[in-house]
C-alpha cells in the first residue's frame, strides 16, 4: 500500500479547508488548493551545471598546459615518460569526464540544486506544473468557469494561481498580489496553512465583488487542500 503523502498537519489541513468553506460562502467562485513538496526534479539543470564545469576544467587545463605538466612530473617524481600530444588529449578528456561524473553524482543532494538553479527557471515551472494542474482538476469543471487554483510548491518557496476564463476575463493577474505576497511570507515562515488560508479569503474577497453567490450555488469543487 502506497505511502500517504503528507507535507502539512492536520491541522493545516482544517485551516486551509475552512477558508475555502468561508470564502465559497459569499461567491459563485470556485477555490482548489494544492500543495506539492516540489514542482520539478531540474535534472536539466543538474545536466548544465556538470557540462560547465567540466568544461571550465578542461579548459583551464588547455590554457595552461605547461603548469599541468609539471605537475605530473611532480607527482610522478620526474620518473613519468613524456606523454604524447594523444595521451594528453585523452588525458584531459578523462579529467572532463570525472568532473562532469563528480558534479552530476554532487547536485544529486536536491537542495543544492534547487540552490542552483535560477529563479526564473524555479518560478517558470512552478507556474508549468500549476497550469497542469488546472487543467486537469479545475479547467472547465464549473458550470459559470468560475474555477480558481492556488498552487503551492514548498520547496521552490514559489506559489501560484491560474483562474478559469470566466475570471480571468473580470480579474487581472496583478490583482493577486497581495493574495500571493501574504501566502509566500508564511509558508517561507515555515506555516504553510496558514499562509493558504489567507490568501483564499484574500481571492474570496476579490471573486465575492465579481462573482457574488447567487440563489443557486453548488459546490462543484472539492474545498478540501490536496497534497501532492
Amino acid at each position: 500500500m502506497p505511502r500517504k503523502v503528507s507535507h502539512v498537519s492536520e491541522a493545516d489541513h482544517d485551516i486551509v479547508t475552512t477558508a475555502v468553506a468561508a470564502a465559497e460562502a459569499h461567491t459563485s467562485g470556485e477555490i482548489v488548493t494544492v500543495i506539492s513538496a516540489q514542482s520539478n526534479d531540474y535534472d536539466d539543470v543538474a545536466l548544465v551545471w556538470a557540462s560547465i564545469v567540466a568544461f571550465v576544467a578542461m579548459s583551464v587545463i588547455a590554457l595552461f598546459p605547461d603548469f599541468y605538466r609539471t605537475l605530473y612530473d611532480r607527482l610522478t617524481g620526474g620518473w613519468g615518460y613524456e606523454l604524447t600530444a594523444n595521451q594528453w588529449l585523452g588525458t584531459v578528456i578523462a579529467i572532463g569526464v570525472l568532473k562532469w561524473i563528480g558534479m552530476w553524482l554532487i547536485l544529486l543532494w536536491r537542495p543544492l540544486r534547487l540552490w542552483l538553479t535560477p529563479r526564473a527557471i524555479l518560478a517558470a515551472r512552478v507556474r508549468a506544473r500549476a497550469i497542469d494542474l488546472f487543467k486537469v482538476g479545475t479547467e472547465a469543471k464549473t458550470l459559470g468557469r468560475t474555477g480558481i487554483l492556488l498552487y503551492v510548491s514548498l520547496k521552490e518557496h514559489r506559489a501560484d494561481i491560474v483562474a478559469d476564463e470566466a475570471i480571468t476575463a473580470k480579474v487581472s493577474p496583478d490583482v493577486w498580489g497581495d493574495a500571493m505576497a501574504a501566502l509566500i511570507e508564511h509558508v517561507r515562515a515555515g506555516r504553510p496553512g496558514e499562509g493558504m488560508a489567507e490568501a483564499v479569503r484574500q481571492m474570496g474577497v476579490v471573486l465575492a465583488e465579481h462573482f457574488p453567490r447567487g440563489s443557486e450555488n453548488p459546490n462543484e469543487l472539492p474545498d478540501r487542500l490536496i497534497e501532492l
